[in-house]
């Protein structure tokens, strides 16, 4: 989904800050989009909320079923959820590990998936205080991303492959590798197509890999980046 233009004026606006901007999310109905700051402790609501309370970098923060609610993970081994209306933390959630990406797999906003530094993926159920049915990868998780029709999560890892994962089995269908390619940062982004046959990440030496998911082979390789 594109955002629109009152979006796009928002966000022309936000990207001359001199800060670095992790993530920027935006809801449905465009209402509001979602600045994630990850040199500072906070994420923000554009021009409508300021949220303070973790005490590390944040990492990732995304919208939770609804405009009203957010949960961020961050640095400091926790992933919270804010009630924008309160513009109070309601929850935290303690994941031993610090968080570096994470996504939210209903339009309901009861399931929150996280990647960590310690090598694993956890799923949460908003209900409950503890993870449950962790992936255990060969490295650091630096980035996570949904399919469109959330059966599939992709998962970049440090040991320089993307593995490809089936949520409904939460089970591991698929591995992605190739000559040349190196995830070169903690932070390092790996994306579906919007039709969900291909995925692409950036490689340490300025490369862009893009596999077909279903052939598990590399279709291009893209190297104009310095």
């Amino acid at each position: 989904m594109l955002p629109t233009r009152n979006t796009r004026r928002l966000l022309r606006s936000i990207f001359h800050t001199s800060r670095r901007l992790q993530t920027v999310p935006f809801t449905t109905q465009d209402a509001r989009v979602l600045v994630n700051v990850s040199e500072t402790t906070i994420s923000i609501s554009v021009f409508q909320h300021t949220l303070t309370g973790h005490c590390g970098k944040v990492m990732a923060a995304k919208f939770l079923g609804e405009p009203s609610k957010v949960v961020t993970g961050s640095y400091d081994r926790t992933l919270k959820i804010w009630d924008l209306r309160s513009k109070a933390c309601i929850e935290t959630k303690f994941a031993g590990s610090s968080c570096n990406d994470l996504v939210t797999s209903d339009g309901a906003g009861s399931t929150i998936i996280s990647g960590h530094f310690d090598q694993r993926i956890r799923f949460w159920d908003t209900r409950a205080e503890s993870s449950s049915n962790d992936i255990l990868l060969e490295g650091k998780v630096t980035s996570l991303d949904l399919s469109r029709d959330a059966n599939y999560l992709l998962s970049c890892v440090r040991d320089d492959t993307l593995k490809l994962i089936d949520l409904r089995m939460k089970k591991i269908i698929g591995s992605f590798s190739a000559d040349g390619f190196k995830v070169g940062f903690d932070w390092t982004r790996a994306t579906f197509s919007p039709d969900g046959q291909y995925i692409a990440v950036g490689s340490s030496d300025g490369s862009v890999f893009i596999w077909s998911v279903v052939t598990n082979m590399i279709e291009i390789v893209l190297k104009n980046h310095s």
